[in-house]
This record gives C-alpha cells, sequence and structure tokens, in this order.
C-alpha cells in the first residue's frame, strides 16, 4: 500500500486554506460532491502539484441488504479514473433500507447508519464488498462509523467484524479514530480492545476528526476540535503500526487556517508520540497477531433469505427513525430518539446546502418549518429532491410553526417553478431574452 502522509479533507468552504497550507500530502473529497466535467479549480491546482486526491463515497450502503448500485458503483469508479486516485473508500454502513429485500417501500436515511455486528450482516457485507471491489479500477477501503446506538443480539465485536471482513475479502480498512471514541462513549467499547483485534496490516489510512457531548451522548460532528481523547487513540494505534496515511476531517463550523493547521500540528505530534512509544523496546501492546490472508477466506454468496431477514431489520429500524414508525423490540428508545432527531437535523442541514436559497427565503422560520416537515415525511428520493418537495409543503400548508409564509410565498413558488423541471427554467432557450426584455419593461 503507498504511503499517503498527512492529509485533509478538502471542502469547497476550506480550499483556499487547504491550497494554501505547508506540509498537506494528500487531501480527501466526497465523491458524491464532484461532478466528472467540472472539477473544482482547487482540485485541479493540487492535483497539477501531485498533490494526491482520494474519492470518498457516503451513499453506495454496502452495509444494506441490497446488492450495490451499479450505477453508483459506475460514479465512484469514474471519479477515481478522472482523479488518479490509488484507492478509493466508503463506509461499513447502510443508507437506505426497504424495496425487494424487505417487501416494503424505499426509505433513506440522509446519514451512515450502523449495520448490525451478526453473521448475517457479515455475510451481506463480505458479497456487497466484493461486487464493489471488482466494479472499481483501483482497491476499496471502508470506514467503521460512530454510532448513537446498538443493534441487540450481536454476535462479534467492532475488531472481530473488521477482522473477519478483510481476512474474507482483502479490503482495505479506513479506520477513524474518531468512531472508535464515539462508540466508546456511547457503547462502552474500549477502543484500545478494538485496535487489538484489528488487523492492523490491512489499514490503509486513518481519519481523525472532533465531536461534542450532550447528555452523555458523543456526536461525531465533524465540526468541532479534535479532543485529547481521540489524539490519544491515534497515539495508541500509532505504538502498534505505522499508518500509510491520516486525515484530518472537517466539514461544518470551519475555523480560521491557523488554526486547522494548529490541528494538523497536533495529529502529527501525536503519531511521533505512539512512533516514540512502539520503539521503545517494551512488549506489543497489541500482543501476538496472526496474520491476516490477502482476502483468502471464502465468501459465498449471502442469499435471498439472508437478505431478507437483514433488509426487514434495517426496514424497521429506519421506518422507527425516519417515518415515525414504532421502535423494534430490543433497541433503546431513547438513544434511537436521539439519533431520529439527528437525521432530522442533518437532514435540514444538507437541503440547506443544496438549495441556500431556501434558509434565505424563509429566514429563522426555515429551520423549525422544515423538522416540522421532516417528522411526518421520510426522505424517499436524495435531498435535491426532499428541497423540492419541503418547498411544496410550505406552499400547500401556507403555515408553518412560526405563523404563515404569506409574506414569501411568491418569493417561494417562483424559486420551485424555476427548479421543479427537468430544465431549470433560467436555462431554457428564450429565457435569457425573456428576462432582458421583462428588465426594459419594468423601467418604462
Amino acid at each position: 500500500m503507498m504511503r499517503l502522509g498527512t492529509g485533509i479533507g478538502w471542502r469547497p468552504e476550506i480550499a483556499d486554506v487547504v491550497e494554501r497550507m505547508p506540509g498537506i500530502d494528500w487531501v480527501e473529497a466526497v465523491s458524491e460532491n464532484l461532478c466528472p466535467g467540472h472539477l473544482p479549480d482547487s482540485l485541479l491546482r493540487l492535483r497539477r502539484r501531485g498533490v494526491t486526491v482520494v474519492p470518498h463515497g457516503v451513499s453506495l450502503g454496502l452495509g444494506g441488504a441490497e446488492r450495490p448500485d451499479a450505477g453508483r458503483l459506475a460514479a465512484l469508479a469514474e471519479r477515481a479514473r478522472l482523479l488518479g486516485a490509488p484507492l478509493v473508500t466508503e463506509h461499513i454502513a447502510f443508507v437506505r433500507a426497504g424495496g425487494a429485500p424487505a417487501a416494503s417501500p424505499l426509505l433513506e436515511a440522509g446519514h451512515l447508519l450502523p449495520v448490525p455486528r451478526t453473521r448475517d450482516a457479515l455475510d451481506v457485507l463480505c458479497e456487497n464488498v466484493r461486487i464493489a471491489q471488482d466494479a472499481l479500477p483501483v482497491p476499496l477501503a471502508v470506514e467503521n462509523v460512530a454510532a448513537l446506538f446498538s443493534w441487540p443480539d450481536e454476535e462479534l465485536t467492532e475488531g472481530q467484524f473488521l477482522y473477519e471482513l478483510a481476512d474474507r475479502t482483502g479490503v482495505r480498512l479506513l479506520i477513524d479514530v474518531a468512531n472508535l471514541h464515539t462508540n466508546h462513549v456511547n457503547r462502552g467499547e474500549d477502543p484500545a480492545e478494538a485496535l487489538g483485534e484489528l488487523p492492523l496490516e490491512a489499514i490503509a489510512y486513518v481519519h481523525v476528526a472532533g465531536g461534542f457531548e450532550r447528555d452523555g451522548v458523543w456526536h461525531d460532528s465533524h465540526a468541532h476540535p479534535v479532543p485529547r481523547p481521540v489524539l490519544d487513540i491515534l497515539t495508541d494505534l500509532a505504538s502498534r503500526v505505522a499508518p500509510p496515511g491520516v486525515l484530518l476531517e472537517r466539514d461544518e463550523n470551519f475555523p480560521e487556517g491557523e488554526e486547522l493547521a494548529g490541528e494538523v500540528a497536533s495529529i502529527r505530534a501525536a503519531l511521533a508520540e505512539g512512533r516514540a512509544g512502539g520503539a521503545s523496546g517494551g512488549p506489543d501492546p497489541a500482543g501476538p497477531r496472526r496474520a491476516v490472508p490477502r482476502g483468502s477466506g471464502a465468501v459465498a454468496g449471502a442469499g435471498d433469505a439472508v437478505r431478507q431477514r437483514l433488509g426487514r431489520a434495517q426496514h424497521a429500524l429506519l421506518a422507527s427513525l425516519v417515518a415515525g414508525a414504532p421502535v423494534p423490540e430490543g433497541f433503546d428508545r431513547a438513544r434511537l430518539g436521539v439519533q431520529a432527531r439527528a437525521l432530522a437535523g442533518k437532514r435540514a442541514d444538507v437541503v440547506a446546502k443544496v438549495a441556500p436559497e431556501l434558509p434565505v427565503i424563509l429566514g429563522p422560520r426555515y429551520r423549525p418549518a422544515f423538522l416540522a416537515y421532516a417528522r411526518a415525511r421520510p426522505m424517499t428520493g436524495g435531498y435535491r429532491r426532499d428541497a423540492l418537495d419541503f418547498a411544496e409543503h410550505v406552499l400547500r400548508a401556507g403555515a408553518g410553526p412560526e405563523g404563515t409564509f404569506r409574506d414569501v410565498r411568491r418569493e417561494l413558488r417562483e424559486w420551485w417553478r424555476e427548479r421543479s423541471g427537468p430544465v431549470p427554467r433560467s436555462a431554457r432557450p428564450g429565457a435569457r431574452l425573456a428576462r432582458a426584455t421583462r428588465r426594459v419593461l419594468l423601467r418604462r
């Protein structure tokens, strides 16, 4: 595996900062946010400088009951080729549920949800990973995710689950030490124990990120400074193995460049501390570890019955989180309430990014109105469709938690009409001439 070095997550909001930051060897960009025909100039400049760019997928849902969508795989492969990436990455998560495996309507989570650590889920995940590997032009690495809740009746620890996944498929691992900390706070799982069970030689690179604690629950926000416990886990990892690459993730609430550079420096210091501790001549903190045969394990098809069982379980959980369905037996009702609110809040935030005009038009009424809308209307067609459906809902209802939207109905209706067709009205033939004529008439 190639050495990546120290990197940072590339985001449009900090593109200039990333370009100026010294000592950045590589960047990671969210694959779904990249348009192949219109790559951001910043990424193109970084590529010309020899900076490696790794596409990071968020929508494949490799842990879901359905086999990976061929179109999504083709899009990820296209971005890997376009960027000359040495690998691509995705998550060990499900992001939608329903459809054929569950014999129920398809629901979208809008976020990464943890899979149950069961033999059924592992069989499905291994087959899905193999399908993805066959469709991609470069190696695949998969990331452990943060969890706010636990599945009942799990059969494997996180380390065991990841070890078997790597053993059976040969897939590389993207280890997020912030997610190990999240699972320590929320699920009582010991990060050191997880590291001791991992196939460390399978690590492709490492994520580091910040979060916050509220009412005893850790939220992996990617919008706060990296806390000391996360850096300590990184130090522990570095004492066991030299990770090929380490990357700082930040998705919201971007600080000044100096603060980001300081976080990168803290990551380097944590790595150096771990390397020094590992070289001290003491016993290996991980203990003796058998080598992982690269993909030597058999990966049989999961079978329709296994996929149906997993699909029904995932759909029941997701329906309780986004559609008001009863909480499935064995789950912590309070924790699922926290997860449901987090999903709705993230959904509101992403729609505001996809359609930034909506918060401008609705002002402070946007968020409470969207959350009220989301409680009864699960997302089924992605965030852009969600933005249009929300605007249509407001126009039809005419009222929200803060009172009517009569004062902005005309502006909101024009926005909806502009974007609801297959081609924006402003891009249709004659639209520019019509706007110019209107401006002339208005000046008379």
